[in-house]
């Protein structure tokens, strides 16, 4: 197996990846990035990257910048030790959310992830409805989500938590570990395989560092123990990065988030809330809000008592989330589409300039 294919590389990745051998350019996995600057992992080893300006231009907004886990098409220059990222490489998977602040804009956490491990913790930091947010996003980019509960070590009746998170988690696999003693870390085996990629992420204090040390079998990563006032951690990851593990896996830790506001989440919360979305075609009315309508399943399965009433009123609170957010980047997507269609233009009249 070579480098790349030790980074995931495979028959379809050459496929995507095409002719731009001829073009003089070669494949590499985007392995890190921090503040705008990148490291990719190529047959010929670590190197620093830029994009190019055009890319920068051409892209419509932040998305259509390199991420970490890309695969792109990466150039050499001549007497410079960095090398140009001309092309990303269609992705597999996508996770994103609203970048922070005001801003309308589409943040790429990482990409090309297999599995995405949610990650928190058995203590006062739990919080059910962060599980929901989390899992709806990791859903809606097409990776596989598994809800992992650490600081087994540290709770004397995790039952409630899991009861809570199962739940919280329907189809998804929930596993209790501890990162500190290595208890449960078995039921990971499943999803750290060689060439499969594994993002990890969640809140800062949770233990993400401490798991992928533990993974990893080192401790080249800084942990930080919790604030015992309220169990909340300090942020020790401070950047996005990819590691390779001892037995294959590809892993990708990340800073803690507090937020995880929503970018696109259509798909994401009708996975997470599935149990909702499999009744509402029983509704009387088909554009149902399962609030006051008459002849609503959803409203009759919590009366029963089969379907949490919490349940119902998270689904309806980041429905409405979910709507607003999308309204409010409406300016921001017709733009990115105008810029998009201008650039393609440029490049059908120049093709056109060429063959003439």
């Amino acid at each position: 197996m070579g480098i790349l294919e030790d980074w995931g590389w495979d028959a379809r990745w050459a496929e995507a990846f095409g002719g731009d051998a001829a073009k003089g350019l070669f494949p590499a996995r985007l392995i890190e990035e921090q503040r705008g600057l990148f490291q990719i992992m190529s047959e010929q080893g670590v190197k620093s990257a830029r994009t190019t300006g055009k890319m920068r231009h051409t892209a419509a907004d932040r998305a259509g910048l390199p991420a970490v886990g890309d695969w792109v098409s990466a150039e050499a220059v001549p007497n410079e030790k960095t090398v140009l990222i001309r092309r990303i490489l269609p992705r597999r998977t996508k996770l994103s959310r609203k970048a922070a602040g005001e801003t309308m804009e589409e943040q790429v956490i990482a990409a090309n992830l297999d599995t995405v491990l949610v990650m928190t913790a058995l203590n006062a930091d739990f919080n059910v409805r962060r599980l929901e947010r989390f899992l709806t996003v990791s859903l809606e980019s097409g990776a596989t989500p598994v809800l992992v509960l650490n600081k087994l070590d540290a709770c004397d009746a995790p039952g409630p938590y899991l009861e809570q998170a199962k739940i919280a988690a329907g189809s998804a696999p929930v596993i209790a570990i501890s990162a500190k003693t290595a208890a449960g870390l078995d039921a990971l085996d499943a999803w750290i395989k060689p060439g499969l990629t594994i993002g990890l992420i969640g809140s800062s204090g949770v233990g993400k560092s401490t798991l992928v040390n533990r993974l990893a079998g080192n401790e080249e990563i800084k942990t930080a123990e919790t604030r015992s006032k309220d169990e909340r951690g300090r942020h020790t990851t401070t950047h996005r990065q990819l590691f390779i593990l001892p037995n294959g896996g590809i892993l990708l830790d990340t800073p803690g988030m507090r937020e995880m506001q929503f970018w696109d989440s259509e798909q994401g919360l009708a996975k997470t809330f599935d149990e909702i979305e499999a009744l509402a075609p029983s509704c009387k009315f088909k554009d149902c809000a399962h609030d006051s309508e008459p002849g609503c399943a959803v409203k009759a399965a919590v009366a029963a008592g089969t379907m949490a009433a919490d349940r119902l009123e998270s689904w309806s609170k980041l429905k409405k989330e979910a709507a607003a957010e999308a309204k409010r980047r409406e300016p921001a997507m017709i733009a990115a589409a105008k810029k998009e269609s201008e650039s393609a233009a440029r490049k059908l009249k120049k093709l056109k300039e060429k063959k003439s």
